[in-house]
């Protein structure tokens, strides 16, 4: 391309320069600080040739900046493409590395027939009691459920066709995981009594430990944990935990209360689901939230007594605690198990996607926002490996069934029965008034990135704490976690459900409409 020569003031030459990747370097043509100085200098008088001069610099300024904003978008989009080709590429070596393992392990010396790895499925039977390896890891799993084998005298009738179906694994380093949720009988499907049956836990032996966890600075909470303490010990004769700062509370008003114990450090935190057979939490649904996340695996059975301001997941009155705990350890009672979700946060940094930081367990939601900053929020929302929007707005909510009553319901989220095995996916105030709230089953993985193009970062609680700060090229994933929190039931889940709702939120409550209002006529 010729250089171009302008002739205002004097003889002005400048040239485009041809960028490495193909692309018009807009910068060598006119400098920013040039283009300003000539908009900004006064016009001398009235000439209509310096004020065209003018309007076509503005508008050369214009597409520069567009230029330069597509460069910058195109190179985030193309670093965004290489690194998840990286990903895809490692997982699949991966992948051929542990099939290839797999099946040399079951490889046969006696059996002088080749083996083809695409042809060669290897199923595991767990109907019958024997288990199998898997042809991958990250493949299927399937067992025969169904063998209609038996012969048929009347050659005329037609017989059902006989069907196999299969759990999809994901591999053991996945967050995916069985669920024995539907059983078959020759050829029919239906679902199984753990879905639409209440669910019961009966002692096998009689418990012999207990942990009492209190909302702190409560006078009537503090001395409610002394009396059931000493009613504990003393009739029932169980071995007490607390809180380090419930111990010394405790050993500040008397020394007879020696025989609590407590723990010291995190590592016998980690260890308490071992020793502990049953949790009692004196306070609101916040006292129930902090007895879940001290334990990051296996939960005992939690019973929690209302003394707080939200009563959701907390039936058991405090006036009848000794009536409600001789009838739970006595056995058997009603429990709900509360789904709790496992995330884990990936950096841009990482190499694959299961070099993440540690995992954070919450019972009722994980919210991503905007923070502080005064630009909407950008997330990119994949449900296993499937896009399924970009949020623009206030943020996201990503929460339990159990959460399904808190921020995600003033969001405009659904209620949800505590037992429906799902996760709720939330937006907060979005910019689209189409975007309605979804409900995804419980074995998907979802995933939330901050694209490189985001002109802020976002943040992510777990359970209203534990903020963490998602840059451009973070993600955040999610999944339902393999240890649920079995909370006791006054009646049953069904109606401490519906009694929480009704008592906590007034739902749907009216007055009835009068009986001596007009009425209708019939007609004649």
């Amino acid at each position: 391309m010729a250089p171009n020569k302008l002739n205002s003031s004097g003889n002005t030459s400048l040239s485009c320069s041809q960028a490495e990747n193909g692309f018009v370097n807009s910068f060598s043509l006119f400098s920013e600080k040039a283009v300003q100085e000539l908009l900004q200098a006064p016009v001398q008088g009235s000439d209509d040739h310096l004020i065209e001069f003018s309007e076509a610099l503005r508008t050369v300024a214009k597409a520069l900046r567009q230029v330069a904003e597509g460069k910058a978008s195109a190179q985030a989009e193309a670093a965004e493409w290489r690194r998840k080709y990286e990903l895809e590429r490692d997982r699949n070596l991966k992948l051929e590395r542990e099939e290839k393992s797999c099946l040399e392990d079951q490889a046969d010396p006696d059996d002088v027939r080749t083996i083809n790895p695409a042809k060669q499925p290897t199923f595991c039977n767990e109907a019958n009691g024997q288990s199998g390896k898997c042809c991958s890891r990250n493949g299927i799993c399937s067992h025969e459920v169904l063998r209609d084998g038996t012969p048929d005298s009347d050659s005329k009738m037609v017989k059902k066709a006989s069907f196999k179906l299969s759990w999809f694994c994901k591999g053991e380093q996945s967050d995916q995981y069985k669920h024995d949720i539907v059983s078959f009988e020759r050829g029919n499907i239906t679902t199984a009594e753990r879905s639409s049956k209440q669910i019961s836990l009966k002692w096998e032996s009689c418990p012999q430990t207990v942990l009492i966890l209190t909302k702190p600075n409560s006078l009537s909470v503090r001395i409610l944990c002394v009396e059931m303490i000493r009613w504990l010990r003393q009739q029932k004769k169980l071995h007490i935990y607390v809180e380090p700062r419930v111990r010394v509370e405790l050993l500040t008003e008397s020394s007879y209360f020696n025989f609590v114990e407590t723990w010291k450090d995190d590592t016998e935190v980690l260890m308490l689901h071992t020793k502990v057979d049953l949790v009692v939490t004196l306070g609101g649904d916040g006292t129930v939230l902090w007895a879940a996340s001290m334990f990051k695996g296996p939960v005992p059975p939690i019973v929690p007594f209302s003394l707080g301001s939200l009563g959701f997941m907390t039936p058991f009155y405090s006036e009848r605690y000794k009536e409600y705990l001789e009838s739970i350890l006595k056995g058997p009672m009603s429990i709900t198990l509360r789904h709790r979700l496992l995330c884990h946060v990936i950096r841009d940094a990482a190499k694959n996607d299961y070099e993440t930081e540690e995992p954070i367990l919450v019972l009722n939601e994980v919210t991503i926002d905007r923070g502080i900053s005064s630009f909407l929020t950008n997330l990119e929302c994949y449900c296993d490996d499937s896009f399924v929007t970009c949020v623009q707005g206030d943020g996201l909510i990503l929460s339990t069934t159990s959460g399904s009553t808190a921020y995600s319901l003033a969001a405009g989220g659904s209620m949800v029965h505590p037992q429906v095995p799902g996760i709720l996916f939330t937006p907060i105030c979005p910019h689209s008034l189409s975007f309605r709230p979804l409900i995804f089953p419980e074995h998907v993985s979802l995933r939330v990135q901050v694209p490189f193009n985001s002109r802020s970062p976002a943040w992510a609680s777990f359970d209203g704490k534990d903020r963490k700060q998602l840059a451009p090229g973070d993600a955040l994933v999610c999944s339902m976690a393999p240890w649920p929190v079995p909370t006791a039931c006054l009646n049953d889940s069904t109606h401490d459900f519906l009694r929480s709702i009704h008592d906590g939120l007034h739902w749907n409550l009216r007055k009835t409409q009068s009986f001596d209002g007009p009425r209708e006529t019939s007609s004649p």
